[in-house]
């Protein structure tokens, strides 16, 4: 029975909750149980806060028997990338230069919106060095193992909210995404996140990438990203960036289909090379689209991105983010840091003004050109990642550059998701994302959903199964 609990989405714990089939507290054993089981062999937390979550949960199941709850994840278990602040918890940005008890008391915006609609925040998962690397790995918790193949990178930086999630500690999960840190992590571990418009859900991380970084909702179903955003995506007055539109149900017109929407393909946006399975379980993705009614336009290229790596605007705006980093940090702690963030520093310090001037204004060419493309079509549609994850630890050579599909969604500020759409043939997931205009998350989301539907149910990970198998 608990093995069936820990595969139950948000939404349907919410619906045994008001039958009184189940109870928060119930729910939160078991998934504190599973982390127990399985965490020694993936690391995907760096703390988990047992006494301050069944407070909480007890608190919630007092709420439910009083038929009173006080939102919509109310007993719902949350973790919390540590690149945001968590009352209870310390944040610690993965890295070893950051106190233990820094920030313990202090809740970042999308934290306390997750706690007034009654959710339970259980633990925080782990993040590369300040979410610096695509990889999982950090110095202060070492590396986060793929729950699908142990030896493989779960993907950064919500390195061990991906991970968490596949190995179904949790429902739900909240990362961080400055150029595919949200979405890459979610394909390579065969589940759901998004990377909404940016500041549709307010924040105030001093350690966040500026206009590049978003907060964002992961789980295994794209509607538990809607409920998700529903609750994180509030005007927040001490965010001045944070987005000033009506609230906006997410839920709603959710399950609307396809039928009539515009579609654009491409299996490489025309600027990378995609591996071919990859290629082959999204172009069947397109089709499955298809047969639900899209218009699709099949493309070879996007034009506007043709010069996007060649301008390595994300690459330079990377450089003097890390540079400014290791040079806010007092110097005997810079040896305890990240080499990757150390030379990227480096690159940074040696870094022209007139490049980075360069970079930003080839940045609001892009998000000019982007925004006209989606003149013509609801949503693009494309490989999440080009290939698959690489054994850990380590960066490999070519991926020491951004992210070639998901970063320029972070320049032009547009929502883009992943959801899984299939399995190589070594047993690895394919991510499948789907960007729509800004602002235009719940189109998004909508376009997911139908592809989740019509794709049905996707399995766990061969570690989840075999253990319930055993048990």
């Amino acid at each position: 029975m608990m093995e069936d609990v820990l595969d139950m989405s948000a939404s349907d714990l919410m619906l045994a909750y008001r039958e009184g089939a189940l109870s928060p507290v119930a729910v939160l054993h078991a998934v504190l149980d599973q982390v127990g089981r399985l965490d020694d062999r993936i690391q995907a937390f760096r703390e988990v806060d047992a006494e301050g979550a069944l407070r909480d949960a007890r608190a919630s199941e007092q709420r439910w028997r009083q038929g009173m709850p006080c939102g919509q994840l109310d007993g719902v278990p949350v973790s919390v990338k540590d690149m945001i602040a968590t009352r209870g918890m310390s944040t610690r940005f993965g890295s070893r230069t950051v106190p233990s008890d820094y920030l313990v008391d202090v809740d970042a915006p999308s934290v306390e919106l997750l706690r007034r609609a009654g959710a339970v925040i259980f633990g925080k998962t782990t993040t590369t060095e300040f979410g610096n690397k695509i990889v999982s790995d950090s110095p202060l918790t070492g590396v986060t193992c793929n729950p699908w193949d142990l030896t493989k990178t779960s993907g950064g930086s919500s390195s061990g909210a991906g991970a968490a999630l596949a190995a179904r500690m949790g429902p739900l999960a909240v990362g961080t995404d400055g150029g595919g840190s949200i979405r890459v992590p979610a394909a390579w571990n065969g589940v759901c996140g998004l990377k909404p418009s940016f500041k549709r859900v307010p924040t105030m991380e001093p350690h966040n990438v500026g206009e590049l970084s978003n907060v964002g909702p992961m789980a295994r179903t794209v509607q538990d990203l809607a409920l998700m955003l529903n609750v994180m995506a509030r005007p927040w007055p001490r965010d001045w960036q944070s987005f000033g539109g009506p609230v906006e149900d997410f839920c709603r017109g959710l399950n609307r289909g396809v039928e009539g929407l515009r579609v654009a393909f491409s299996v490489n946006l025309g600027i990378v090379a995609v591996d071919p399975q990859i290629a082959r379980a999204t172009l069947d993705a397109g089709l499955l689209l298809e047969q639900q009614g899209a218009r699709m336009t099949w493309l070879e290229a996007v034009e506007p991105l043709q010069g996007y790596l060649q301008s390595e605007m994300h690459s330079i705006q990377w450089m003097a983010r890390s540079e400014q980093l290791v040079r806010q940090t007092p110097e005997p702690l810079r040896s305890l840091m990240d080499p990757e963030i150390l030379d990227l520093a480096e690159c940074g310090r040696r870094l022209p003004a007139s490049r980075l001037m360069d970079a930003m204004k080839a940045r609001m060419e892009l998000a000019g050109a982007m925004h006209a493309f989606f003149d013509s079509y609801d949503v693009l549609v494309c490989p999440t990642f080009h290939r698959f994850p690489p054994a850990a630890p380590g960066l490999p050579p070519d991926m020491r550059t951004a992210p070639p599909l998901t970063s320029w969604c972070n320049q032009t500020q547009q929502p883009a998701a992943s959801v899984p759409c299939g399995l190589s043939e070594d047993g690895l997931p394919i991510g499948l994302q789907v960007i729509g205009p800004r602002h235009h998350d719940g189109m998004v989301l909508r376009v997911c959903r139908a592809y989740e539907r019509a794709r049905g149910a996707f399995p766990a990970p061969p570690l989840v199964r075999h253990h319930e198998e055993a048990s």
